[in-house]
């Protein structure tokens, strides 16, 4: 199967593509759509569009598993996120792309075992899954890989399995 994991932010969208297999994973592609600060936020948001209709296009990924957003402090920067989210899910809609979200307690579980892991934990979980040389980069990228390992291990639930069969 393949997957898109997401890291939505409106400054960094951290993405990773992977190969999901019988729990073993291979990197096709990851990275960030980055925006510059000081833009109009709407042409921000036109611009991670544009990015991940790229993606989809070249990748065909056949799940997109994105980070749910929880309670954020600074309201300002998570309605940016949610902003640039929306338009993220909207991307994966037109593709067709089904999608799925994860907690950062559910990815942490998934790649490292641990629910309250770490952030380098993880990031150094997901780089050995994935046979990477060194953790990927940017950070955002790291975790995009990380939400895409979650759902390839969740997909091969027997109780995800059942799910996606009715779909």
């Amino acid at each position: 199967m393949r997957i898109l994991g997401i890291d939505p932010g409106y400054a960094i969208v951290g993405y990773g593509v992977v190969e999901a297999y019988n729990a073993s994973y291979r990197p096709l592609e990851y990275g960030a759509v980055t925006t510059q600060a000081g833009v109009d936020f709407g042409l921000r948001l036109k611009e991670i569009y544009e990015g991940m209709t790229e993606l989809l296009g070249t990748f065909r990924p056949q799940a997109a598993a994105v980070e749910k957003l929880f309670f954020i402090n600074n309201k300002t920067t998570g309605i940016g996120v949610a902003e640039a989210r929306g338009v993220i899910l909207l991307a994966l809609a037109q593709a067709g792309v089904p999608l799925f979200e994860y907690t950062p307690m559910q990815v942490k579980q998934a790649v490292t075992g641990y629910g309250k892991a770490q952030k380098h934990q993880v990031q150094e979980m997901t780089r050995r899954l994935l046979g990477l040389p060194e953790i990927p980069r940017p950070d955002d990228a790291a975790d995009a890989l990380a939400m895409a390992i979650c759902h390839g291990q969740a997909a091969g639930s027997p109780l995800r399995r059942g799910l996606l069969d009715r779909i």
